[in-house]
């Protein structure tokens, strides 16, 4: 069933992990007395980005900015679809000043950048299915973000409450397998409220049902080029499920990251030209 799968190439953004560091608390995840490994954590990034190029997928670099431990996570930052860029406006005071940074980057390779003026959390609660956005609200991301974001986009935007605060972000909760028309999605269905069951319930009755073991382990913080699927080696079961519908798993471990609530998804931003 594997050669029926066919990967789309994509374009990544991403930031060295050069000054990650748990020194906060904004999630569930996040202890300031936490060690981090950054040597190890550096090294699984650099892992997730030779799996990336490994697979024909194309990367960009963004310098890290000493005193934004969080930087690394580029995926909060900002959403890319048809090449338009909506940023981000981040509900913690500690990261808000990243936002300038991806600014800047985007800017500089030209593209125009808008600027929320309520609190949205990029790619970390807004999902591009290649037909509309999942949007997700509950802990960051705000429905007034939501609506402003179908109105800069003009694609139909579907909101999501997330209920439990281990799955702060959509992207903790739910990743796109396919895109386009006839997608499918991976979620985590006790995640979200029960009318927002329902909602993707509705729109995928075909949906691969992850458990909370598998949302634990970070395995709905998963980025799938419509074969491959760059996943948590921890979420062994959901690496399974997925094997058995035609993809093909590529284990990267960012255990590192985790620490600070984070994953594969995380630390990669897409660009949708």
């Amino acid at each position: 069933m594997t050669d029926t799968r066919v990967p789309r190439r994509r374009r990544f953004l991403v930031c060295e992990p050069r000054h990650f560091a748990v020194q906060y608390a904004i999630n569930p995840w996040m202890h300031p007395d936490t060690r981090v490994d950054t040597d190890l954590a550096h090294e699984q990034w650099q892992e997730l980005i030779r799996a990336y190029r490994a697979h024909g997928h194309e990367v960009d670099t963004l310098e890290p900015v000493p005193g934004l431990p969080d930087m690394v996570f580029a995926a909060n930052s900002a959403l890319v679809v048809g090449g338009r860029v909506f940023g981000s406006l981040f509900h913690a005071p500690e990261r808000r000043p990243e936002s300038t940074h991806y600014d800047t980057w985007f800017k500089t390779a030209g593209y125009d950048v808008h600027r929320p003026t309520s609190v949205c959390e990029g790619e970390g609660d807004l999902v591009w299915t290649g037909r509309y956005l999942l949007a997700g609200t509950g802990f960051r991301t705000t429905r007034e973000a939501h609506r402003e974001v179908q109105e800069f986009f003009g694609h139909p935007v579907i909101s999501l409450t997330l209920v439990d605060p281990y799955f702060y972000h959509l992207d903790t909760a739910l990743f796109v397998l396919d895109g386009g028309h006839d997608g499918n999605i991976v979620y985590y269905p006790q995640a979200f409220s029960h009318g927002s069951r329902e909602v993707l319930a509705r729109l995928y009755p075909d949906a691969v049902l992850a458990t909370r073991d598998d949302a634990m382990t970070f395995g709905l913080n998963s980025v799938s080029d419509g074969r491959n699927v760059f996943i948590a080696p921890q979420a062994e079961a959901l690496a399974t499920r997925l094997a058995d519908r035609g993809y093909v798993p590529v284990p990267v471990d960012l255990s590192e990251f985790q620490k600070a609530g984070g994953g594969i998804k995380c630390c990669t931003q897409e660009i949708r030209s």
